[in-house]
C-alpha cells in the first residue's frame, strides 16, 4: 500500500474517530474505547487495522504517534491502553513500568525491514553496513566514496523517541554517535519527505513507508545486494530485520484483548501484508 493511500486511510480514521466522538460510536452506544500510542512506523498499521476492527465492533479505537518511547511512556503513566513500538521495551523502561505497578505484556504483530532510502536521481544502489555505519559516524561524507557523484551526503534520520532510531543506532552505528549535522525528524514519513526532495540526502524508514518518491538501496553482504523484501525479512536474510510491538498491561481492558486478538487474527494479519509489513501469522 502506497503512502497516499495511507495518507488517505490516516485523514479517514481522524474523520471517523470525529464522528464517534460527536456522536458517542460508530454505530449504537461503543461498548468501550481503546487508546493506542507510539511509533509512527507501526502507525499506518494500527490506523488500518483499527479501520477495519471498527467496521464490526461498537468499540472506539484512537490512534496517535509520538515515537516509541513515548507510547512506552504513557502505558507506564497509565495514560494509554496499547503502547506501539519498533522495538523492545528496555530494562530501565520496564523497570520504571513495575514500580508503577504494571508488568508489561508484549506481543509482535508483525516484521518490518529498517529501509535505506535515497533520492531517485542517486546512482548508488547499495551500500554495505561499514559503508552505512560511516555515512552516519561522518567518516564518510562525500557520495563519490560509495561510488555516487561528487555530493555531500545530508544524513536523516529519526529523533531520539523514535524506536527505529534507536535500532539503528545499536544495529548499525553500534551504539557511537550520529554525525554532528545529522538532520532529525519526529516522524517517519517526514524522513521520507525530506529524502525525496534532496537530491543528497539518506535516510532509513520502516518497510511500509517505501514509494515511488524514494530509491531503496539494498545492503551489500558479501557481495549481493539483499533488499526488504517480505521473504528477505521473515527469513532473516535481510541484516536489518526487526520485529513491531505492541505492549499492553497485565490486566487490559476487554476491548484491549478483543483489539489485540484481532490484530492476530489471519484478517489482522492479512492487513499486515497489504500495508507492506510482513506477517508473522500465516496460519
Amino acid at each position: 500500500m502506497n503512502m497516499k493511500n495511507l495518507s488517505r486511510l490516516f485523514i479517514l480514521s481522524l474523520l471517523v474517530a470525529a464522528t464517534v466522538l460527536g456522536a458517542g460510536c460508530l454505530s449504537g452506544s461503543s461498548d468501550e474505547s481503546v487508546l493506542i500510542s507510539g511509533s509512527t512506523t507501526v502507525l499506518p498499521l494500527i490506523q488500518v487495522l483499527s479501520e477495519n476492527y471498527m467496521v464490526d465492533h461498537t468499540d472506539m479505537i484512537i490512534v496517535k504517534g509520538g515515537g516509541s518511547g513515548s507510547g512506552i511512556a504513557e502505558l507506564i503513566d497509565k495514560t494509554n491502553d496499547i503502547a506501539m513500538s519498533s522495538r523492545k521495551i528496555n530494562d530501565k523502561e520496564l523497570a520504571n513500568a513495575q514500580s508503577n505497578g504494571i508488568e508489561p505484556v508484549e506481543t509482535i504483530i508483525a516484521m518490518d525491514g529498517i529501509t535505506i532510502i535515497v533520492n531517485p536521481s542517486n546512482p548508488v544502489n547499495s551500500l554495505t553496513l561499514d559503508q552505512l555505519q560511516k555515512i552516519y559516524t561522518g567518516e564518510i561524507t562525500n557520495w563519490n566514496q560509495v561510488g555516487g557523484s561528487d555530493m555531500k551526503i545530508a544524513a536523516i534520520a529519526r529523533d531520539s523517541a523514535s524506536g527505529t532510531q534507536e535500532y539503528f543506532k545499536e544495529a548499525v552505528l553500534h551504539n557511537n554517535s550520529f554525525r554532528s549535522d545529522t538532520i532529525t525528524q519526529s516522524a517517519t514519513g517526514a524522513v521520507t519527505q525530506e529524502v525525496s526532495q534532496n537530491a543528497n540526502a539518506i535516510g532509513f524508514i520502516g518497510a511500509a513507508y517505501q514509494d515511488s518518491r524514494v530509491k531503496t538501496l539494498g545492503i551489500n553482504v558479501n557481495g549481493t545486494d539483499v533488499y526488504p523484501t517480505e521473504t528477505n525479512i521473515l527469513t532473516g536474510t535481510y541484516p536489518l530485520s526487526r520485529p513491531l510491538y505492541l505492549y499492553t498491561t497485565q490486566t487490559p481492558s476487554n476491548a484491549t484483548t478483543n483489539f489485540i486478538n484481532y490484530v492476530m487474527n489471519p484478517d489482522g494479519q492479512a492487513v499486515v501484508k497489504e500495508v507492506g509489513y510482513a506477517p508473522v501469522n500465516t496460519n
